[in-house]
């Protein structure tokens, strides 16, 4: 049996890494997909890094962090995901990397078209239908049948593409924030590239859940969280462009302060967050102690499994996220089928089991309660939540 499978199991081991959280009293937090949570360390380091800064103000921020230690940073984050550093660019969050790589993308014309799914995060879907006012293109929205399959969702792709010859761009989540479907990035990328059809990934919720490879991707643009399974605080993020296609997305509304050679003119020039920055060396060395994506995916998925593989098969519970392992992460949704309402199905969890979850709308398939376990949480929560689920259905 695979070290990361045994490890996952070993309720001791992730002990010693919970210890390493401060948590405050109260529910227990199921709803993990927000952001996640920073070490003890990693706060102080924070605050370390606020009241640097504060005394150092500008003279260390322009003699020091434009110059050397922001390209340090950007060329440990480029070895997080295996690319060239001079391919990754500093970004508050996934959705403001998303934003720029779609508005400045450059090579669509009037009366081409572009692609959403029902499974896409709101303000990707904004920004899509956005071109459509500014750039005279055509929006094709389309649902995701349920359930789903690998061969399900590559094969609606691939009718999508033959429909609308006329498709030049798409939006493709790897792990959908609705119910948690990990999306066959790899087979539908090149699918699209047979039709001359260019993605742009959003991997908010794939970056330390997933350990994944862009070159096999094929993919060529994606934006990225640091908040939520690497461990950095709030307001970090970056925007991934080959080095071969940085001429297909334009400087961030006409972007000067970096020549249209540097990536860094595709995002918005403003003062960063640097105190969170600075963090950024400790927060990927805890990262890669833990064992860096497999490691936590592998965990993730084990803690999922526990409750799922114990209500799938009941009366009244609908898992929304299928069971193939090419297709789940940690994050996977349900539903109550005897109750039209989810959302008071989600406070009934929080006020008779102490169970914090989100309900989840927007999906063709309908609302569901997104249920997320995250690296505090222990097997012992996964069995009450399924005590509760049991009760409930």
């Amino acid at each position: 049996m695979p070290d990361n499978t045994c490890r996952a199991r070993d309720e001791a081991f992730w002990q010693t890494f919970a210890d390493r959280y401060d948590l405050q009293p109260g529910p227990i937090n199921l709803e993990n997909g927000y952001f996640g949570r920073m070490s003890r360390t990693v706060v102080e380091e924070y605050h370390r890094n606020i009241e640097l800064i504060n005394r150092s103000n500008s003279v260390y921020a322009r003699q020091r962090f434009e110059h050397a230690d922001s390209v340090k940073i950007r060329a440990q984050l480029a070895g997080l995901v295996g690319v060239p550093a001079d391919s990754v660019a500093l970004t508050t969050n996934a959705s403001q990397g998303l934003q720029s790589l779609i508005r400045n993308y450059n090579r669509l014309q009037p009366g081409d078209q572009v692609l959403i799914c029902d499974l896409e995060y709101d303000t990707v879907k904004s920004a899509m239908r956005w071109l459509a006012t500014h750039r005279g293109v055509e929006v094709i929205e389309i649902d995701h049948a349920h359930p789903v399959s690998f061969d399900s969702l590559l094969t609606t792709y691939r009718e999508t593409f033959a429909r609308y010859p006329r498709l030049k761009l798409m939006a493709l989540t790897h792990v959908t924030h609705r119910t948690g479907l990990v999306m066959p990035v790899q087979a539908i990328a090149a699918a699209a590239k047979e039709h001359g059809i260019d993605v742009i990934l959003d991997g908010a919720h794939a970056l330390g859940q997933l350990e994944f490879d862009l070159d096999e991707l094929g993919i060529a643009f994606a934006a990225y969280n640091l908040h939520k399974w690497i461990g950095a605080p709030l307001t970090l993020g970056f925007l991934y462009i080959a080095p071969e296609r940085l001429a297909d997305i334009d400087p961030d509304m006409g972007e000067m302060h970096f020549p249209v050679t540097d990536i860094r003119s595709r995002t918005p020039h403003s003062t960063p967050n640097i105190p969170a920055l600075l963090t950024l060396p400790l927060v990927l060395e805890e990262h890669w102690a833990m064992g860096g994506s497999v490691a936590k995916g592998t965990r993730l998925n084990y803690l999922r499994n526990l409750w799922v593989r114990a209500v799938r098969e009941l009366p009244g519970i609908e898992v929304m996220t299928p069971d193939d392992p090419r297709l789940y992460c940690g994050i996977t949704s349900m539903r109550f089928t005897a109750h039209a309402d989810q959302q008071a199905m989600a406070e009934r969890l929080l006020s008779d089991y102490n169970l914090f979850t989100v309900v989840r709308n927007g999906a063709a398939c309908g609302p569901c309660i997104r249920i997320t376990p995250g690296l505090t949480t222990a097997a012992a929560d996964m069995m009450l939540l399924t005590s509760a689920l049991t009760q409930l259905r």
